[in-house]
């Protein structure tokens, strides 16, 4: 005989950037008595708000909030980090019977949490030589060579993201086995519910594109020109962030205004597009239609589907 599936113990909210993950995520949590673990890679940084949508305390409405601005812009990510973090969070929480929800667009993490998942090491003189080559022949001849030995690790890794390339061809080097074969089969490592939240492409690009008309009204040169001052530049993953990338470039007199908000928006839709197609190859996401008016009952439709197994 079957046994019943387990009731979720954690709620992981996902999707793509700008298609309403951060309400939603406040609104469950104010209905089921928890609090929310932050999942955006960015947001862990401490003064990157504007750029990174990051709620404000009115916005929270009194939930806590954990794992936000909790690393210097120069500290260079790293998912195996932010999973002992997470984890411990969550796992205090439902010590204390709160209900963690999880929230972002950062796929890999969220897996990194909610998935039985084990980071392969690093070697030292491996990583020194590929970040060698790496400042010597530039990402592109890097991603090409990842290309030829792990067509999806390139297919889903920036040409110009140096630092995950070589993160890649190390893994492929240290495990003789492509990147993506190191990620796991979905086996979780909690009872967990996923919710995704989806609006339509055109709409999306529209949300996509006011926000960053928003991020450069509400002053976010001025934010970069205060965290250059903190490192910025030197950060390995913070300088590279959507808006903030750009920004740099307009204080450098790279890009005028009108060229920096134009690459964001850019970018930003291409990252969005890859977020909505990473989620979508996992078939226990649960997909919510954010579109107006349905997004006034989002969070009622969300939390009738708790009472629904956890699908394994």
């Amino acid at each position: 005989m079957t046994s019943p599936s387990p009731k979720p113990r954690v709620i992981a909210v996902v999707g793509p950037t700008a298609a309403g993950k951060s309400d939603l995520a406040v609104s469950l949590a104010r209905r089921l008595d928890g609090e929310i673990v932050n999942a955006d890679s960015m947001q862990l940084y401490r003064g990157m708000d504007i750029g990174t949508a990051k709620l404000t305390p009115e916005e929270r409405g009194g939930v806590p909030h954990h794992l936000l601005d909790i690393w210097p812009v120069t500290e260079t990510a790293s998912v195996a980090e932010y999973q002992r973090l997470a984890r411990r969070e969550i796992d205090r929480l439902l010590d204390q019977g709160r209900t963690p929800v999880l929230v972002g667009g950062s796929g890999l993490y969220i897996r990194a949490v909610i998935d039985v998942m084990e980071f392969p090491g690093t070697d030292p003189e491996l990583r020194a030589e590929l970040e060698g080559e790496l400042e010597r022949l530039g990402p592109g001849a890097l991603h090409q060579r990842l290309a030829e030995l792990d067509p999806e690790a390139a297919r889903s890794i920036l040409p110009g993201n140096g630092r995950r390339i070589v993160r890649a061809l190390e893994v492929i080097q240290l495990t003789g086995r492509p990147f993506a074969a190191n990620l796991p089969a979905n086996e979780a490592a909690y009872p967990t519910l996923q919710i995704g939240v989806e609006v339509p492409r055109a709409e999306l690009d529209e949300r996509i594109a006011r926000r960053v008309e928003r991020m450069w009204s509400q002053g976010l040169v001025k934010e970069v020109r205060d965290l250059e001052r903190q490192g910025l530049r030197d950060g390995l993953t913070a300088s590279r962030a959507l808006g903030y990338q750009q920004a740099l470039a307009q204080l450098r007199g790279t890009y005028d205004e009108e060229r920096a908000k134009t690459e964001t928006v850019r970018a930003t839709k291409r990252f969005a597009r890859r977020q909505g197609s990473w989620f979508r190859r996992d078939p226990r996401i649960h997909w919510l239609d954010a579109t107006a008016p349905r997004q006034a009952e989002l969070a009622s439709r969300a939390e009738a589907l708790l009472e629904r197994p956890v699908t394994a």
